[in-house]
């Protein structure tokens, strides 16, 4: 117990630097998306075609963040703002996600993870050129460093490949990331201004208005009487831990980071795929791999520091 009476660890958490637990969400988020990979390719495509799972993950997401919303302070959205929800909704949940399944369906789940590294720069240059991000020199170098250890993992991988549809899958890939890019930079003045329930049901309610025509005919087509237990749990993974847990994580972080220091992140994902990949037998962890994530993790250090010139 602590002087206050309260248990140590909930004095801790209370206390502890806001920015400190932005990156601690951070890093929760790319964990759980790290696994995504490999939990969202196990339901493709014998249990759910692309569509279905876009539908039932924006739709579940959205159900949740509006009934959460149900409990938190009633906020109303000015007008002049609706306008940057709108297209946030569009590229963060409908377009991003169209992408994200249709691609990781035609390639691997690596693949996806390594392409996706190209995240952090895309989301500078937004950044830079939509709300004037300010770019210190440490964060340049924590970027350089993340960027590095991505390309010792694309390397040494041989993974990437340009046969048909797994190029047309990486391709897809890399427009998902381009969207989700745009995202980040789009919500983070909304996060400054609102509270996370609040952004986040309307953006996913987009999302939700955007989808629907291009995907509730598949999801017509469902079969549940197909799915297992393992199914069932993967699904629930996609939408509660993936989709509504990771996106809350990030948009809670995005109140006190810069969109790149959150985009920053997703040079962890490749990194925790390869992990998973290892663990499940299907590829060994190199020292290629452990310099890779070294790199990674000493590019956190310098672009989460808050002095710097530049």
């Amino acid at each position: 117990m602590s002087r206050s009476g309260k248990p140590a660890y909930v004095t801790f958490a209370t206390e502890m630097p806001a920015n400190i637990k932005a990156h601690i969400a951070l890093l929760g988020a790319s964990i759980i998306f790290g696994i995504n990979y490999w939990v969202a390719k196990g339901l493709m495509p014998d249990y759910l075609c692309p569509e279905q799972i876009v539908f039932l993950r924006i739709a579940g997401a959205f159900l949740l963040f509006f009934f959460f919303s149900l409990f938190a302070p009633s906020e109303k959205v000015e007008k002049r703002d609706l306008w940057r929800i709108i297209i946030a909704g569009f590229f963060g949940t409908a377009l991003n996600q169209y992408l994200f399944f249709k691609g990781l369906n035609l390639t691997t789940p690596v693949d996806v993870a390594i392409i996706h590294v190209s995240n952090p720069i895309f989301t500078l240059v937004f950044a830079i050129v939509l709300i004037r991000e300010r770019v210190t020199f440490l964060k340049a170098i924590g970027i350089l460093l993340g960027a590095t250890g991505a390309v010792v993992l694309i390397l040494y991988s041989g993974n990437i490949s340009l046969s048909s549809d797994t190029f047309t899958g990486n391709l897809l890939a890399l427009l998902n990331t381009l969207a989700y890019a745009v995202y980040l930079v789009l919500i983070k003045p909304m996060m400054v201004k609102y509270k996370p329930f609040t952004v986040m049901k309307w953006v996913f309610f987009v999302g939700f208005v955007f989808c629907v025509p291009a995907t509730l005919p598949s999801m017509l087509e469902i079969s549940f009487a197909t799915f297992n237990t393992s199914t069932w749990l993967s699904l629930v993974y996609v939408v509660v831990a993936t989709t509504f847990l990771a996106y809350l994580l990030t948009i809670f972080s995005l109140k006190y980071v810069e969109a790149s220091v959150a985009s920053y992140y997703i040079y962890l994902q490749p990194f925790i795929a390869s992990v998973i990949a290892f663990w499940l037998g299907k590829q060994d962890f190199t020292f290629a791999k452990g310099l890779a994530a070294t790199l990674i993790f000493v590019g956190v250090y310098f672009v989460s520091r808050k002095r710097g010139t530049g």
